[in-house]
């Protein structure tokens, strides 16, 4: 319908068409009572419902979509106990800085501040994480609420907006227009500090490029690596954006994360010009804000960001462009590189750290050797495979020694929520069926969300889950045995056996006790035509890439 006509609808058909108007094609949800209008307008609506097991599964499943397509994931929970469970998801949108709204089913308007049942006050609970909060009390203003909704979650630094539904507002009748579709502002970077950043390349002699942040795009990454090759900069990733640029780049000098290669580090701490793309550089990627000063700096910092407010918030910039980063990058990629460029060892140098770093994986203890299976993996999937994991020491292998090749290929938390990679998986196989998709997780990890598994076999998604069971939670015992090493408290672990677990559930699944059993168990799993899951028993020593918990142990208690 026409966006300028009226048409008389309860306010559960309203929202859905005002969702359909927006281009809205999957959204994630757990059925809850106080939401049937919206549940039954959805019967015969074109929108594919994916039905979760649980709303933090189904809220991290909407920040993998927005994620992946730059648009806001809709998620659709219920009051009170739903939301409450949803807010993981939302958490991870507000620091990931992921477009995402969160739609609550609510209690009736009339019993509201009475504490009914499973009452909250949204504007309490997220005020302080979502971008935007809101109740619509009026059915007829619905498409005016998703509309600015849509405009709140994509502008600027993109974030998650929260909407609660009164039960009775969604079966109002009301005659109202629907809302035109929402294109976020592309925020192009002023000439004059183009012409200035242009000045500061000519001048530097160690410059280094790190790229993050959201709002990118597949052109986007494209004129990054012209830009790169142009002035042939050295480029490192931000914590878990790794598919900003080609690990295969021959500018590419690695990811700045959790244990990240040391020679890398000091490249930033020594370069003279520092251009910082698109991202924040918050607590993990800047180790602990060690590498850049604050507030200002010992590099000439360039800090390029889509949000005018982040520019100068932590770092005091020598130059802050406001900028998103596609605009950027196709402004960028048209400089003139300086007549002679004096840093191209460095670049050279920079990427055989790189490779010298992550090329082979060093032996950890134990029979199964997780670092060659990343690296098999890394051979053997092909370049458009999207990797995803929650958080835990296991994904250490994953940002070491996987290549990250393109856009749109890897769906992590920023925020170092566990329990992620499963619900994203499920997310990333619905919406792009034909791509191959592969889930990491920790034993701890796992069974934070590890029920959408159901989910994958409802849906008939062929995702393959590798779950690495070193039978305790690894990072907050690697932590404890550094601070206070030989007490360990509260980090073991008792798990199920993954594999039957994986096949209760009617999905395929293998156990792996040696590394020489990983190939022909992912191959099964690769053929199955289902849902399937992996389980490495690897070795609790193996704490980390680089070194063993006896040996963090035994540092520790030298001291």
């Amino acid at each position: 319908m026409k966006d300028d006509i009226a048409v008389t609808r309860p306010g559960g058909r309203i929202l859905v068409d005002a969702l359909h108007g927006q281009n809205v094609d999957h959204l994630f949800c757990v059925p809850g009572e106080s939401f049937l209008a919206v549940l039954d307008a959805l019967y015969d609506a074109s929108i594919e419902v994916t039905v979760c097991r649980q709303e933090g599964g189904a809220a991290m499943m909407a920040d993998a979509y927005g994620k992946l397509t730059g648009r806001p994931g809709i998620c659709l929970v219920t009051r009170g106990p739903g939301a409450t469970n949803a807010s993981a998801g939302v958490h991870i949108a507000a620091q990931d800085s992921t477009p995402m709204i969160l739609l609550i089913g609510q209690i009736e308007r009339g019993m509201r501040y009475r504490e009914a049942f499973q009452e909250v006050d949204y504007t309490q609970m997220f005020g302080g994480m979502a971008k935007w909060v809101a109740e619509i009390d009026q059915a007829e203003r619905i498409p005016e609420f998703i509309h600015r909704a849509f405009s709140v979650a994509m502008a600027g630094r993109p974030g998650p907006v929260v909407l609660s539904l009164p039960e009775d507002m969604l079966v109002d009748t009301a005659a109202v227009a629907d809302a035109p579709y929402v294109e976020p502002v592309p925020i192009a970077p002023p000439a004059p500090a183009m012409a200035a950043l242009e000045r500061m390349l000519a001048e530097a002699e160690r410059p280094f490029v790190i790229v993050g942040g959201a709002r990118w795009s597949e052109r986007g990454v494209d004129d990054m690596h012209r830009f790169a090759e142009r002035f042939d900069l050295p480029v490192a990733a931000s914590f878990r954006r790794q598919m900003l640029f080609d690990q295969t780049h021959q500018n590419y000098a690695g990811d700045i994360g959790l244990g990240p290669n040391p020679a890398l580090c000091e490249r930033v701490r020594a370069a003279d010009l520092l251009l910082l793309i698109g991202g924040r550089m918050s607590e993990s990627p800047s180790q602990g804000y060690t590498l850049i000063d604050v507030p200002v700096p010992r590099q000439k910092l360039v800090h390029v960001h889509p949000d005018a407010q982040e520019l100068g918030r932590v770092y005091a910039p020598s130059l802050a462009i406001n900028a998103d980063p596609p605009s950027f990058a196709a402004a960028a990629a048209a400089l003139e590189p300086p007549a002679t460029i004096g840093w191209r060892a460095t670049t050279r140098a920079c990427n055989e750290a790189y490779h010298a770093w992550s090329d082979e994986a060093p032996p950890t203890p134990g029979d199964v050797q997780y670092g060659e299976i990343m690296c098999w993996l890394r051979e053997e999937l092909p370049a458009d495979t999207i990797i995803c994991n929650g958080a835990g020491n296991f994904s250490a292998w994953i940002h070491r020694f996987f290549r990250f090749r393109g856009f749109g290929t890897q769906l992590a938390p920023a925020s170092g929520s566990m329990g992620y990679g499963t619900p994203a998986a499920v997310a990333a196989k619905r919406m792009l069926p034909e791509r191959t998709v592969v889930a990491f997780a920790g034993d701890g990890d796992f069974l934070m969300n590890g029920q959408e598994l159901a989910t994958a076999v409802k849906y008939g998604l062929g995702i393959i889950v590798i779950v690495v069971n070193n039978a305790m939670y690894g990072t907050i015992r690697m932590h404890q045995e550094r601070e206070y090493p030989g007490r360990v408290s509260a980090t073991d672990l008792v798990n199920p056996d993954f594999a039957a677990l994986a096949r209760a559930y009617g999905a395929h699944g293998e156990r792996v006790e040696r590394t020489e059993e990983f190939a022909g168990a992912f191959e099964r799993a690769a053929a199955a035509g289902k849902p399937a899951l992996i389980e490495l028993i690897v070795d609790p020593e193996a704490i980390t890439p680089s070194t063993t918990l006896s040996a963090m142990r035994e540092k520790a208690l030298a001291k």
